[in-house]
């Protein structure tokens, strides 16, 4: 059994839906198999075991060959009987090393999708049949040397081709991986624990996370703080820091600190569940370019055949007398012909890419989304909860007395919105805590009915409140103060007014928060030379406020819900491939509409099932890495299909003895070693994409 399935198998026990990550990797071993010939789903192991096996067979073949022995000029070891050492010998790795070639074979014809193993089932068939005639009295050469080692250097380039896809394949086990087995159950923060299989886990329950520990469920904190590494689930190798009310997810390690989390989903609801499904649905996904490969592949099966049945009809044209030479230019085309290369070039790739995205933080949902990326011409962000984080903020403070006065001014309207619940409220008394200011108590809390709110503080009444109070109250602001106000009003900010005992202290101006990464996502896709547009239902004051502070020059703003997709559609009216990036309910036509569709993460489910690619984090910087994956993994694709198309171009040839006269002859082993080595040389060149660093 494989590791990913190890791993698999192992959490089944967490109720994770193992069932449906199995089936799903199943699905992502016959889409490789598809391209590639039903071996793809072996262990590595397999072919491992079966290679030193036939190595330690193969060394008497060749010593005892007196075909080898003619060729190289050799008396090797003869002794009555020794002829037919390489037969037995050369029967049992037939038996033994070739019969998994056999059983894919088979499995091809009866799918009528003849490829790669039909192939080397052919050549070997032939090789053995032959060889075998020879050795009960057909006139010739065996070729019980040549079937040997053509086995053998099979086994080998499939146990190196194993490895690597196995290695690509890799991603779900990752994910697997990252959950304990067990869990410390409490009854209460305080309470001593009792281990428990994560799988008995349930709602409401309390577990302990200790320092160096996994998160086993989705949950929120209700006891202790600590740095949470969440690098695996969101692509962030930055610690985030969690404290109480916080929410936490399954597979994030716990830093310095001790946490008692109060379980909120478990199983298959956790996000890491769901970002598995992701990855696996990705896997089992196939793009255009690798239809094309599969396809190609498929046909030079064909071709092959084609051929091997004129080379033979060609040589035996030239060479009647010698039926050795003809049928080891038809075996050898055989093997050299395998679509080894070519049905590997494309899948190999996208399943590294899609094992590299999900630990960038990129879940890949279709295939053709991430092959499509590459294209993209302008990227269209909906605002608020991408570029912005969907929360009111203080964008200025500005009291009578002057910027000295600035703190005092936000802890005196702090202390009156302590208790309110408008979003207004929230953020100033958010913005006094994050500058770590005291905030005096207040009393006799009072809302004003839309207009603001009132309270005593220190014995005065404060009021903090809308415009329209100075114009109830007959008060006027100061110039500065009133200069500052007319600022943020044409910028599309709400301003609040702070009065206290009858006189204006100053004012608030509130905004959208611009995520902090937005101005380098933003920055990072025009690096590219792609264009960056913004898509909001704001007045425009408001929308062109936030473009200009991210650098973004196209805005559409004014957008009614419904008419996202058709702003979409009028981008691309000239020929421009748009990305659309969202994260709401209303996004999701939008996301269809566009030739890729983006989604943050933290976004609703129905935005996220209509986009082609998943941010794992609400980090906009994802999309430009997303750009820069997709153009890295087209170029390896085109590196590995320019590599297979063109080995089979000069090879095939050569194969058939067109360079004979040349003195150029290709023989059946050394053509295995030629096919070998195309494979390998696939294969090492789909790894190096894992060095790309996004």
């Amino acid at each position: 059994m494989d590791e990913t399935h190890e791993h698999l198998s192992t959490h089944e026990t967490h109720d994770m839906h193992a069932g449906d990550h199995t089936t799903h990797e199943m699905h992502g071993d016959h889409d490789m198999r598809a391209g590639h010939g039903d071996h793809a789903g072996h262990d590595p192991a397999i072919f491992r075991r079966k290679f030193w096996l036939t190595l330690v067979l193969t060394i008497p073949t060749l010593v005892f060959s007196t075909g080898l022995q003619e060729i190289l000029g050799l008396d090797g070891p003869r002794f009555p009987g020794s002829q037919l050492i390489p037969a037995a010998f050369g029967v049992a790795i037939f038996l033994y090393g070739g019969l998994v070639f056999l059983r894919g074979a088979r499995d091809e014809l009866r799918a009528r999708r003849p490829g790669m193993m039909t192939l080397i089932s052919l050549a070997i068939t032939v090789a053995f049949g032959y060889s075998l005639a020879v050795t009960l009295g057909l006139p010739g050469m065996d070729f019980w040397w040549e079937l040997a080692t053509l086995i053998l250097i099979m086994l080998l380039g499939h146990w190196i081709e194993m490895s690597a896809v196995m290695g690509a394949q890799d991603a779900l086990g990752q994910l697997a991986s990252l959950l304990p087995d067990t869990a410390e159950r409490v009854a209460d923060p305080h309470a001593a624990p009792e281990d428990v299989p994560v799988a008995d886990l349930r709602v409401g329950d309390l577990v302990r996370v200790r320092p160096g520990a996994a998160v086993p469920a989705d949950g929120e904190i209700v006891d202790g703080s600590s740095d949470l590494d969440e690098s695996l689930l969101t692509g962030e190798s930055t610690p985030v820091t969690r404290g109480p009310g916080e929410q936490v997810v399954a597979g994030s390690i716990s830093g310095s600190g001790s946490l008692v989390v109060r379980v909120g989903r478990t199983g298959g609801d956790t996000a890491l569940a769901g970002i598995m499904r992701l990855v696996a649905d990705a896997q089992a996904s196939r793009s255009g370019a690798q239809v094309l490969a599969d396809r190609a592949a498929a046909w030079l099966f064909y071709v092959a055949l084609a051929v091997a049945v004129v080379t033979l009809v060609v040589w035996l044209a030239l060479r009647p007398d010698d039926p050795g030479f003809v049928l080891e230019r038809v075996v050898t085309v055989l093997v050299i012909a395998c679509p080894h290369a070519l049905g590997l070039a494309i899948p190999l790739v996208a399943q590294i890419s899609t094992a590299l995205g999900a630990r960038n933080g990129l879940l890949i949902r279709d295939r053709h989304a991430m092959e499509d990326a590459r294209a993209i011409d302008v990227v269209l962000f909906d605002k608020t909860g991408t570029l912005t984080e969907g929360r009111q903020g203080v964008a200025a403070v500005v009291a009578t007395g002057g910027d000295a006065d600035q703190d005092a001014l936000l802890a005196l309207a702090a202390a009156v919105e302590a208790p309110a619940e408008h979003p207004i409220g929230r953020a100033i008394v958010q913005a006094a805590r994050e500058r770590g200011l005291a905030v005096a108590p207040a009393t006799g809390f009072e809302a004003l009915g839309g207009r603001g709110a009132a309270a005593e503080v220190d014995g005065e009444r404060v009021v903090v409140g809308a415009p329209r109070l100075l114009a109830e109250s007959g008060l006027e602001a100061g110039e500065q103060v009133a200069l500052a106000a007319a600022a943020a009003s044409r910028a599309g900010q709400t301003v609040v007014y702070v009065l206290r005992g009858g006189r204006v202290e100053g004012m608030l101006a509130l905004a959208d928060v611009v995520r902090p990464e937005s101005v380098e996502a933003v920055r990072a896709l025009h690096d590219r030379g792609i264009r960056v547009a913004m898509l909001t239902g704001d007045a425009r004051p408001v929308a062109e406020a936030v473009a200009a502070q991210l650098g973004i020059r196209e805005v559409i703003a004014e957008v009614l819900p419904g008419d996202k997709a058709g702003a979409v559609a009028r981008l691309q009216q000239d020929g421009s491939r748009v990305a659309m990036v969202g994260d709401g309910v209303n996004d999701a036509p939008a996301l269809a509409q566009a030739d890729v569709g983006i989604a943050i993460g933290a976004g609703t489910d129905v935005a996220i099932e209509s986009a082609g690619i998943v941010l794992a984090s609400s980090d906009p910087r994802g999309v430009a890495k997303a750009v820069e994956l997709s153009r890295a993994t087209y170029r390896k694709m085109l590196q590995n299909l320019g590599w297979a198309t063109g080995y089979n171009v000069v090879a095939l040839p050569l194969a058939a003895g067109v360079a004979t006269g040349l003195g150029v002859v290709v023989s059946p082993a050394f053509g295995a070693v030629l096919m070998s080595v195309s494979t390998i040389v696939v294969a090492l060149n789909a790894q190096l994409l894992r060095r790309l660093r996004l």
